[in-house]
């Protein structure tokens, strides 16, 4: 059996596709993501994963004119949707994105033990480094951080947030009516944690959450990112090119976890995929090659992309020339995703050709459903996010369609055993 997960963007997804109804005026309403996590609960999905940003991409020609037009922008903080969302499931873990670079350690663990309590135990913390100037500038600094030192940041960042969930011991909450104690002060401590980059006294101020440490996820795929999540991460998200990409993954972050100390089986390893469904096999193909088309007629969206990931303007470049070498201090593994592997092709080639994805899943749902249970049987990792334009039809086919389908092979969970984010993680 494998896990899944969903990525997911707290922004105008797909606001003026076919089937995206009113996505253009819905989208920060609360009602789409509540029925959209519904469906998800019911298909037995481990975890929804929110992503995030800070800031407007204008590297693509020097300006925010495609990323306002096209809909990139706006995004809201997926902070207050959890507890929405959370209210109204009862099983589905939520993942919320969180910047180690400017988000403080106090502030943060102090709303993840908050919203454990509000879910009953389904919260985690996507940690991110966060990767761009702009970002870095909005948050007060001239430039961002360099990439490694940015990591370990991360890591004291954790160190200080973990003492903090660790300040009050299990049974310090008394709750004696008898002698109306409601706490053990003997059992709550100031953490006086003193670090390179941050400091805090402690202890926190409120009461231990359900799981005692939400879950930490990780989707950094540099050296140092797997090294940080090795020693950290609960689950991974992994975005890779190849079946024999996703293997090689999991035994690097394997290989890492038992060097610092970890069983392996305590993480687990998902890994995005874009599956096109339709009916018939021969519908999604037909379905693949209007999207392959709409990409061809796009090249400028994929500019904007590269650019935003990289940090480098590639409207500067030669579309019919060699593609540039690029050197980034943003996501490095994005940026070398998109970029890396293509030859000697041309920028054109290399802008309009597929995202690089785990495994190709284009067919009816019973037609993925095997291809997906074939690839996770090669690769040996844990699970699939699955990463889609989310309006109705989508969930609907993922949902109703891929789900049943993946039940059916006993691929997946047919219910949950466990309240809890972690627990279910780590059910097998």
């Amino acid at each position: 059996m494998f896990h899944m997960g969903w990525f997911l963007s707290f922004n105008v997804s797909s606001w003026n596709d076919t089937w995206s109804g009113n996505s253009g005026t819905e989208w920060m309403q609360a009602e789409r993501y509540v029925e959209m996590a519904r469906s998800l609960e019911r298909a037995g999905f481990d975890y929804m994963m929110l992503e995030d940003g800070s800031f407007i991409p204008d590297v693509y020609k020097g300006t925010t004119e495609h990323s306002l037009r096209s809909g990139l922008v706006p995004k809201h903080d997926p902070m207050a949707l959890v507890s929405t969302i959370g209210q109204a499931t009862s099983n589905i873990g939520l993942i919320c994105t969180i910047t180690t670079s400017f988000y403080p350690p106090f502030l943060a663990a102090r709303a993840l033990v908050t919203l454990d309590h509000l879910t009953n135990g389904r919260v985690g913390a996507n940690l991110v480094t966060a990767h761009n100037q702009r970002t870095a500038q909005n948050y007060g600094l001239d430039e961002h951080y360099e990439h490694d030192l940015r990591y370990d940041m991360a890591d004291e960042w954790v160190q200080v947030v973990q003492a903090l969930w660790d300040s009050w011991d299990s049974d310090a909450l008394v709750l004696d009516e008898s002698t109306g104690v409601f706490a053990d002060h003997t059992k709550v401590r100031h953490i006086n944690f003193e670090g390179k980059y941050f400091r805090s006294r402690g202890p926190l101020n409120t009461v231990p959450g359900p799981q005692g440490r939400p879950v930490i996820c990780q989707a950094g795929g540099s050296p140092a990112g797997q090294a940080f999540a090795a020693r950290h991460a609960d689950t991974i998200v992994a975005q890779v090119g190849s079946v024999a990409a996703m293997k090689a993954f999991r035994e690097e972050i394997s290989r890492l976890m038992v060097l610092a100390g970890r069983d392996p089986g305590d993480c687990k390893v998902l890994y995005m995929i874009s599956p096109i469904l339709a009916d018939t096999d021969e519908d999604a193909q037909e379905k693949r090659r209007r999207i392959d088309a709409a990409r061809q007629r796009n090249v400028e969206g994929a500019l904007s992309t590269m650019s935003f990931s990289s940090g480098v303007d590639f409207s500067q470049f030669d579309l019919d020339g060699p593609m540039p070498q690029i050197v980034t201090n943003n996501a490095k593994s994005t940026t070398a995703l998109y970029t890396e592997g293509q030859g000697a092709k041309t920028l054109r080639e290399v802008a309009t050709a597929p995202m690089p994805t785990s495994v190709d899943l284009v067919g009816s749902p019973a037609t993925v459903a095997a291809l997906m249970g074939e690839a996770m049987e090669e690769a040996g990792g844990d699970g699939y996010l699955i990463s889609l334009p989310v309006n109705r039809r989508t969930v609907a086919e993922v949902a109703d369609g891929l789900a049943p389908q993946l039940r059916k092979r006993g691929l997946t969970r047919d219910g949950y055993s466990y309240t809890n984010l972690r627990d279910t993680l780590r059910e097998f």
